[in-house]
């Protein structure tokens, strides 16, 4: 079967003018309307296209202005450590936290709950021991499948979920003589009470 040169060369001219829309359509979207960094812009009154940070956001790559910011080995609080902080702590350990590590800091969060991989639990001996700045680290830089969370939580939020995980630890793993007195007599009063309701 032969091809006639006319038909053969209308082919070629037809690809040809598609390969020429294709690119037609290729260079309108390199050469649609956007800001380029630090372009004037006509949108804004103050003419700029770069926006100046949200406040209360942390920005990506601010981890050189964290005045917070600890060597992992760093065993102690660089800011107080009181009643406020520690409720600030729960709340955000609550948001950010418990989905995976549980509302005991045990492992057993929802989302472990519902099969993925499960925390080490906040309790064992190697976590009780770790330093703080360890736990500030994980929570800035993230660690195996728990990703960083530097973007999401504020740096002092970041020490307030570590002063109330060692809350959660101490809870679970103090000794009666580590209480203070009116503790003490508050347990034994209610231990004493329970007792006597049982008989």
């Amino acid at each position: 079967m032969r091809i006639s040169a006319p038909l053969l060369l209308g082919a070629a001219l037809s690809a040809m003018a598609l390969s020429g829309c294709d690119m037609a359509l290729r260079q309108d979207m390199a050469d649609q309307p956007k800001n380029r960094p630090l372009s004037p812009s006509e949108f804004f009154a103050d003419g700029r296209s770069e926006r100046p940070l949200v406040e209360n956001t942390v920005p990506r790559g601010s981890l050189e202005n964290d005045v917070y910011n600890v060597s992992k080995d760093y065993a102690g609080f660089p800011l107080p450590v009181d009643g406020k902080l520690l409720r600030r702590g729960e709340d955000r350990y609550k948001v950010f936290c418990t989905p995976c590590h549980g509302l005991q800091g045990d492992g057993n969060g929802m989302a472990a709950v519902r099969g993925m991989k499960h925390p080490p639990s906040y309790h064992i001996d190697r976590l009780r021991q770790a330093p703080n700045g360890y736990f500030y680290d994980v929570i800035t830089n993230g660690f195996g499948v728990m990703y960083s969370y530097s973007e999401r939580i504020a740096p002092r939020d970041r020490w307030a979920i570590i002063a109330y995980l060692r809350a959660l630890q101490l809870s679970r793993n103090a000794k009666v003589s580590d209480l203070p007195e009116s503790l003490r007599e508050k347990l034994a009063n209610s231990e004493t009470s329970a007792g006597g309701a049982k008989e």
